[in-house]
Parts: structure tokens; C-alpha cells; sequence
């Protein structure tokens, strides 16, 4: 068995840097995607049976808004 663990190992490399991103440009997007099709399904009314999509895309807004402040919360450290 120690042989075999001898092939697995492989030489050790520093981690990459982060990539930097905007992080609240991408929520903000989302939560945007999901007010859209918010906006499409009042305006196009579902099938009964299918009012839980309007549902589905508060909820998306709300946690948009919540990852919104999130990202954008102030960092100790």
C-alpha cells in the first residue's frame, strides 16, 4: 500500500493569488435577473398551479438584498 501513496504525491506549489472580482456588481445583477422575471410573471400571470414561481422570484429578490448587504458590509480585518 505505501508504494502506491509514493505515485500520489506530487510537488508542493504555493497557492495562486485571489481573484479580484466585484462582488456586488454580481449580486446586483442577480437580484436585477430575478426583479425582471419577477416583473414578466405579474405581468403574464402564471397558471394556478404555478403561482409558486412568483414566490420563487421574491425570494431571490430578498436574498439578493441580503447578499447585497452582505457583500457590502464593512470588514474588520
Amino acid at each position: 500500500m505505501e508504494a502506491r501513496l509514493d505515485n500520489v504525491k506530487q510537488q508542493w506549489h504555493p497557492d495562486p493569488e485571489p481573484i479580484k472580482t466585484n462582488d456586488t456588481a454580481a449580486v446586483a445583477i442577480g437580484t436585477a435577473a430575478w426583479a425582471v422575471a419577477l416583473v414578466a410573471l405579474l405581468i403574464f400571470r402564471p397558471a394556478p398551479e404555478n403561482s409558486w414561481w412568483i414566490w420563487t422570484c421574491v425570494t431571490g429578490i430578498a436574498f439578493g438584498l441580503l447578499g447585497l448587504w452582505f457583500v457590502r458590509r464593512p470588514r474588520n480585518g
